[in-house]
């Protein structure tokens, strides 16, 4: 029985891990155009749509990321309750050296969010 238990913590710390992982690579590689907007203006130009047609996909793409917030917000707290949890249990088998390095990377991350969060319109969304 305790065999079965450490093996599913394991399996699941490994998940944590390899998903971290993963999210932290697929950041790095499509976060290439760093700016909120590059990306929209890419996308834009491959559909070559006329300035009218970009002014009116601004405003669906804007209020539908609007809507997204909201519905998200309520569960935020649990969401970031459950990162930090996996998060202490990775940092429990990591060496200090390891540790060190994930930090690094945190910061990073952080740092990148906090940039693409101040890049999008202040109070974009009503309410």
């Amino acid at each position: 029985m305790q065999r079965s238990k450490q093996q599913a913590m394991m399996f699941l710390l490994g998940a944590v891990l390899v998903g971290g992982a993963l999210g932290f690579s697929a950041d790095r590689v499509l976060d290439r155009h760093a700016k909120h907007w590059a990306r929209r203006s890419q996308f834009y130009d491959d559909l070559g749509l006329s300035q009218a047609q970009r002014s009116t996909m601004d405003s669906l793409l804007d209020e539908r990321n609007c809507q997204i917030s909201s519905v998200m917000k309520p569960v935020k707290p649990q969401l970031d309750s459950i990162r930090q949890a996996a998060h202490q249990q990775v940092l429990q088998i990591l060496t200090t050296a390891q540790r060190e390095k994930l930090e690094l990377r945190r910061q990073e991350m952080e740092k990148r969010e906090a940039e693409k969060h101040d890049a999008k319109t202040p109070n974009a969304c009503k309410g």
